[in-house]
């Protein structure tokens, strides 16, 4: 028994919002746009991130998985570039938190400013929030394999379920995204009288998107 070609329902609703929770590099940036330039920023990352994710649905729909696979030169390619965007990311809030530490003890103004010339990549957060979504070819993959498992392959218009599911899993997200820019914007009004804190928190989450950037690098296929 399926509905209107889904089948397993619920049991989709579960996985998908176990892999909305699982943190990745769309919402740490939008938890770090938020804490940096407040909720307003934040939802324009958070938009980004919608608009990426529906491009990569798209995509998906579209066969780019199949196209992925019968070209590897174009997943590899792919795969570096969002590698080593990933990379850059995260190394520049490393060296924004490392200033701001530094800062703190020296009152320098100047240096003030060199933390925020480091965290320009927040400027524009809708831009950046898409370029981080389409730059990851595993989450086409992802989609599709996570996607077809829940699709009835006899029912007679397919697009029906895959916008079902694609429906499902962009209200989870958007709801999670929404409690994480304002749970940023809660942080930020404490990290505003603790900068060492701030500090130490900014360069946990550069240090996650280097090792995001090194997992991507390192993915496969298969």
């Amino acid at each position: 028994m399926s509905f209107y070609g889904v089948t397993d329902l619920w049991t989709y609703v579960i996985g998908a919002v176990g892999i909305i929770l699982l943190p990745g590099p769309n919402s740490l940036f939008v938890l770090s746009v938020a804490t940096v330039r407040g909720v307003k920023a934040g939802y324009q990352g958070a938009l980004g991130v919608f608009v990426g994710d529906t491009i990569l649905l798209l995509l998906t729909a579209l066969g780019a998985a199949g196209l992925l696979r019968t070209y590897p030169a174009l997943f590899m390619m792919v795969k570096y570039a969002g590698a080593v965007y990933l990379t850059w990311v995260g190394l520049n809030l490393i060296r924004a938190a490392l200033q701001k530490w530094r800062s703190h003890t020296a009152a320098d103004m100047a240096m003030e400013a060199d933390v925020t010339q480091a965290t320009a990549h927040l400027q524009q957060p809708f831009k950046r929030a898409v370029v981080i979504s389409l730059l990851n070819p595993k989450a086409i993959l992802f989609l599709l394999s996570f996607f077809i498992q829940f699709i009835d392959p006899a029912y007679e218009t397919p697009a029906v379920p895959f916008l079902i599911l694609s429906a499902i899993i962009m209200v989870f997200s958007a709801l999670y995204l929404s409690a994480l820019i304002f749970a940023g914007a809660r942080l930020a009004q404490g990290f505003s009288r603790r900068k060492r804190l701030s500090a130490g928190l900014s360069s946990a989450v550069g240090g996650l998107f280097v090792w995001f950037g090194a997992k991507l690098a390192t993915a496969s296929l298969n």
